[in-house]
């Protein structure tokens, strides 16, 4: 059993008028002894309840407790085993708690009598890890608790009341014990004389007074220390990456640990976005609702509008009584993410707003943001709008020479493969015509080879000229799609049957499609589906044998898409080039040596068609001489009402399309 609530937190919701104070483990030492020492000089039987977080803690006590036991049965010790820790009744009630427990985290000493009552509920404040590591190995006694020491009795009684609720909870045979204690000692009796101990009074305000100047002491050290700290955080995983996500996430996570706030957010935004969408995040713990996916409203925060305006930092320390702003459309969430405490420092360069630092504090006590602490976090903002500027100048650089590289290869091939496929079918063309022009007498039959020969290396030509064009009016964006519901039968159909005329003097391999009738349309361009079809099957034609297989078919894929798949059995790709084929001017075996014609074009249209019609293309192969399929998909088309008057179908738009052709 985990109980992930604090008794503290329970206990300021019970009294709300508490104000809790900052204790060192030394001053909660003395305390805890002066409460102790007052039972054992007292006569009565009075209820004990202690917390001793961990069972190492416990065993220094645990001598004093076997006194207390001696003067009364009503004693409760708790603490989260290590070693032999265990649940037992034996010299008194030990409770061993799960290590995950929020007990885990706090100091309790409570102390319920017939003349008097006190209480000492403290939470340790958490620390950086290697504070806290530096702490637990040197000084323990400057581990710090915040919370509530009191003679008040109705507060012990709340105090005794939860803290017997949880051990009921953990041990649930001792009910009748606990129901005894409830109604011997949770009852409001008149305040009797009580002697609160002057010594330890004392003692408590001397360690108070110590640890505190020591705190002031090496307040401004440890300010300008994590500054560096985390100036030097930030500026190394600018050196190692330059990459804009790692800044932030190291950013984020630096920066909640140092300012010890229950949770920090950043995120991009400009200054006039509606929404932003929270990415980074470092939470104090889990018990802290994450925002992380979360959609910002930044028009109707009246918090970021003053912050846009004014590019200056922004403290609320009482979202509940905070009057210099109408917080009223910000209350759900508010409430929703237990925002107490708000800062929101921009992230600015040279007056452009890049994002957005937001540190919450979620405890039900306020908090106050101090000086120091907003110059902290403004410098961080700082560093981040200049590590962001140079991080995305470096990604648009990389870019730029990216392109560039692109391009000249683009160049280098576009040349290589226009070169060869324009000189070829020219030099056979002028071949020809030469031949038909100087020798009047040859024979029909080798006139008529002559000029088919001609004729087909002239066709080879024009496809090299339609591709380039096709593809330049694809990537550029210049083409209207006339998108309607299709029957994908159809459309394999014409392709199939273009292809079959443009090689009717080839033998081709064995054709197989399966396209269910119940296939629901598809929301497609006819056209430019046809092309892509033709396409993909005239790849499948060319790298397959006479005697192989080549195979159409069809199916819903489950995410409101037809999925279509051509494949065969023919040469195959490498598994590393299977996303290079759709490069422009990809060839297989090079440029300058292949044995099948191409521009190597054909599968770059194919993509830019299928992203256009809302799909995806990708291949598959398990190597050289093993097949290839290649799938694209298509969205389900809307069910829609018969057109009441005749019209143009697709069909016959693709067929007129492939007839030019």
């Amino acid at each position: 059993m985990n109980i992930l609530t604090s008794v503290l937190e329970e206990l300021l919701q019970l009294s709300p008028h508490l104000r809790p104070q900052l204790y060192f483990k030394s001053s909660l030492t003395a305390l805890s002894h002066a409460m102790e020492d007052q039972v054992l000089a007292s006569s009565g039987q009075p209820l004990i309840i202690a917390s001793f977080q961990r069972e190492r803690f416990y065993r220094q006590e645990a001598h004093r407790y076997l006194k207390i036991a001696a003067r009364t049965p009503q004693v409760y010790v708790l603490a989260a085993p290590e070693t032999s820790f265990a649940s037992r009744s034996d010299p008194y009630e030990m409770i061993a708690f799960e290590p995950e427990d929020q007990l885990s985290h706090e100091w309790h000493l409570v102390v319920i009598g017939q003349q008097y009552a006190t209480c000492l509920v403290c939470r340790e404040r958490e620390l950086p890890p290697t504070a806290a590591e530096t702490a637990e190995m040197a000084v323990d006694q400057a581990r710090r608790f915040e919370g509530i020491w009191t003679f008040d009795r109705k507060v012990s009684l709340q105090a005794a009341t939860i803290l017997l609720e949880r051990i009921q909870a953990y041990r649930p045979e001792l009910a009748d014990k606990i129901d005894q204690a409830k109604r011997e000692f949770l009852i409001d009796l008149p305040a009797g004389e009580v002697d609160p101990d002057p010594f330890a009074q004392r003692l408590v305000t001397h360690l108070q007074a110590g640890q505190y100047k020591l705190l002031k002491a090496y307040r401004s050290i440890a300010s300008q220390e994590r500054r560096e700290r985390l100036t030097n955080s930030i500026t190394s995983a600018i050196r190692q990456s330059l990459d804009p996500e790692e800044i932030f996430r190291v950013a984020v996570h630096e920066l909640g640990r140092a300012m010890d706030v229950c949770r920090c957010i950043m995120y991009r935004c400009r200054m006039t976005d509606e929404t932003a969408t929270i990415t980074y995040e470092a939470r104090r713990d889990e018990a802290v609702p994450s925002v992380v996916g979360q959609t910002w409203e930044l028009s109707k925060n009246p918090l970021f509008r003053a912050v846009v305006s004014q590019q200056v930092s922004l403290a609320i320390a009482d979202t509940q009584i905070e009057t210099s702003f109408d917080l009223s459309p910000l209350s759900s969430l508010l409430e929703r993410w237990q925002i107490r405490s708000w800062l929101m420092v921009p992230i600015l360069y040279q007056g452009k707003l890049l994002g957005m630092v937001e540190l919450h504090h979620c405890m039900p006590v306020p908090h106050t943001w101090s000086e120091d602490e907003r110059s902290l976090v403004e410098a961080i903002a700082t560093q981040l709008g200049v590590a962001i500027i140079q991080a995305e100048s470096y990604a648009n650089l990389e870019d730029l020479n990216q392109q560039l590289e692109a391009l000249e290869r683009t160049r280098s091939n576009l040349i290589a493969i226009t070169g060869h496929e324009l000189r070829t079918p020219l030099s056979t063309i002028q071949v020809c015509l030469e031949s038909l022009a100087s020798e009047p007498d040859m024979s029909p039959e080798l006139r008529q080879v002559m000029l088919n020969t001609a004729l087909d290396d002239a066709e080879r030509m024009r496809k090299l000229v339609q591709d380039f064009i096709t593809l330049s009016r694809l990537e550029s964006g210049r083409v209207e799609w006339h998108l309607e519901p299709l029957e994908l039968s159809e459309c394999v159909d014409l392709a199939l049957s273009s292809l079959r005329t443009r090689q009717s003097n080839g033998r081709l391999p064995a054709i197989k499609t399966t396209v269910p009738p119940e296939l629901p349309p598809v929301q497609a361009d006819g056209e430019w589906l046809v092309e892509v079809l033709s396409k993909l099957l005239d790849n499948a034609f060319k790298f397959t044998d006479p005697a192989g297989e080549v195979l159409i078919e069809a199916h819903p894929n489950g995410n409101n898409m037809v999925e279509v798949t051509v494949a065969d059995t023919g040469r195959g790709i490498e598994p590393n080039r299977l996303e290079a084929v759709f490069d422009r001017f990809y060839q297989e075996e090079g440029a300058l040596r292949r044995t099948t014609g191409g521009t190597g074009l054909g599968l770059a249209i194919c993509r830019q068609i299928i992203a256009g019609l809302g799909g995806q293309i990708w291949a598959e192969s398990a190597g050289k001489n093993q097949g290839s399929r290649f799938h694209f998909t298509l969205p389900i088309a809307a069910p829609t009402k018969p057109p009441a008057a005749p019209e143009t179908t697709s069909k016959t738009r693709a067929k007129s399309r492939t007839s030019r052709r």
